[in-house]
């Protein structure tokens, strides 16, 4: 009798840890699926906007590099290239809810007098948001504009390295952020320590969130 009721008391501790087990690894398999598909989405996003500049330096470049010259201020800048987007993301001026909140990926809030905090945000197609900001340059007709984009738009984490990602937008290049970066310093930014901002182009040429 006793033996039996060793067995029993053997096998539901076996049970109870079966359960502990499964239920430690379903939400850490969950959030790989969830980033995985942020990553997958990021790097459709920059095929895209590639594809949007290599057209618009074959077709336009001349006229685009004119009206830039002729933008007396970065809201004019900014029309300019809003203008250039829209048909590729369908984006549309509106306002977000104050709840909206950006963070690094350490946790940290965003501040506003931060270079990677934008202060025009657009939403776009499938809850898109996307941010742009207009670069100081010394020639006026000079392309020059970073961009952020929020692929899981106003629902959480809106964190970067996480939902959010970003490039740097030139005369002659398009560059996610943290392309100037060695392998060590992206590993370290794309790290629970780091800002995140470097996971944009991290994932882009085949790193890993788990790394």
């Amino acid at each position: 009798m006793a033996k039996r009721k060793l067995l029993k008391l053997e096998y539901m501790i076996t049970i109870f840890v079966i359960i502990a087990v499964i239920l430690i690894i379903i939400p850490i398999d969950i959030e790989s699926t969830v980033q995985a598909n942020f990553i997958s989405r990021w790097n459709d996003k920059f095929s895209k906007l590639e594809y949007m500049f290599e057209v618009i330096s074959t077709h336009e470049k001349d006229e685009i590099l004119k009206s830039f010259k002729r933008a007396q201020t970065s809201e004019e800048r900014e029309t300019i290239l809003m203008n250039l987007i829209k048909p590729y993301f369908r984006l549309r001026k509106e306002k977000l809810p104050k709840r909206y909140t950006v963070r690094f990926l350490n946790n940290n809030k965003v501040p506003i007098t931060d270079k990677y905090y934008f202060e025009d945000l657009y939403l776009g197609e499938n809850g898109l948001i996307v941010g742009i900001k207009d670069i100081d340059r010394k020639n006026s007709d000079e392309l020059a504009f970073m961009m952020m984009f929020d692929i899981n738009g106003i629902l959480p984490p809106n964190m970067w390295g996480k939902d959010i990602y970003g490039v740097d937008i030139k005369k002659d290049s398009i560059k996610p952020f943290g392309a100037d970066l060695s392998m060590e310093r992206l590993q370290q930014d794309c790290s629970a320590t780091g800002s995140g901002v470097g996971c944009s182009y991290y994932y882009n040429i085949g790193g890993g969130f788990n790394d």
